[in-house]
């Protein structure tokens, strides 16, 4: 079994610039191989940058089902970061099933990605993503309820509308994140209430890499794959046109939990 993460970029050298503008080096982790980055800043946070060096590594095979990682005294000295950010990071990969920690034994991989995933040049935010795919569990549960109990004829054809355009881009192989977000948009646009909305836009970033990197595996996946995209649409409109407010909460947050699992489980594919 492997006892250490391999490195994504090899010899690389990052510089930033602290907050008073003068540069300075970003944390580095050196192995036998190459350079570990993580870069320093108020973009990126440090934990997302970890878990997405580590489901890198898981995505590309560097890491395999089985394989132990390094401890968390190892992450740290290696990477140059604490402890509390190291741990996170690992929190995190636990709950998204892509590890697991036996105790007094250490963390092994338990679950990988599609290998496809690393050709995208999203994967490196799949950390953050996946923050903001929380956030959207409960918002956007809740708007597909209010919007089920609230919408207008106009606001129902608004998402009937959006959803005919996303599945005809979906057949046709070019379905965009726009799209996609155009039918949640209108959801939130429904509820009668613009802090929705205002919410969603606030992680607009977030949601359109989410959506880049899933319906990119959705394009050069399986038939299956993309009709089961469809069909947890279909699902969140018709109960959202039939007024039944739970059955559109639960259809919608079902669809985003699945989309969740099909980016981190190549056995959603």
């Amino acid at each position: 079994m492997r006892a250490g993460v391999s490195p994504h970029r090899k010899g690389s050298k990052v510089r930033r610039k602290t907050s008073a503008g003068a540069p300075a080096p970003a944390a580095a982790a050196e192995t036998g191989t190459g350079t570990l980055v993580l870069e320093r800043g108020q973009r990126v946070r440090l934990a997302d940058q970890l878990y997405g060096q580590i489901f890198e590594q898981i995505a590309g095979g560097s890491l395999n089902v089985g394989d132990k990682l390094p401890s968390e005294h190892e992450i740290c000295e290696r990477f140059g970061v604490s402890r509390p950010v190291v741990r996170e990071a690992l929190l995190r990969l636990r709950a998204d099933g892509l590890v697991t920690a036996h105790q007094g034994l250490g963390t092994f991989v338990s679950q990988q990605p599609a290998p496809r995933l690393k050709t995208f040049s999203d994967v490196q935010n799949v950390g953050a993503y996946l923050r903001a795919q929380e956030i959207r569990m409960a918002l956007e549960g809740d708007a597909a309820r209010l919007a089920a109990l609230r919408r207008t004829d106009e606001e129902l054809q608004a998402i009937a509308d959006a959803h005919a355009a996303f599945i005809d881009g979906l057949e046709r192989g070019h379905v965009s994140p726009e799209a996609d977000l155009a039918f949640h948009a209108s959801i939130a646009q429904a509820t009668g209430n613009d802090y929705y909305l205002g919410v969603l836009e606030s992680i607009h970033e977030s949601i359109s890499g989410f959506m880049r990197l899933t319906l990119s595996l959705t394009r050069t996946g399986s038939r299956q794959r993309a009709q089961r995209v469809a069909d947890e649409h279909a699902a969140i409109l018709c109960a959202i046109r039939e007024q039944d407010g739970e059955r559109a909460r639960v259809a919608m947050q079902f669809h985003l939990g699945q989309a969740r699992h099909r980016l981190v489980d190549r056995e959603r594919d």
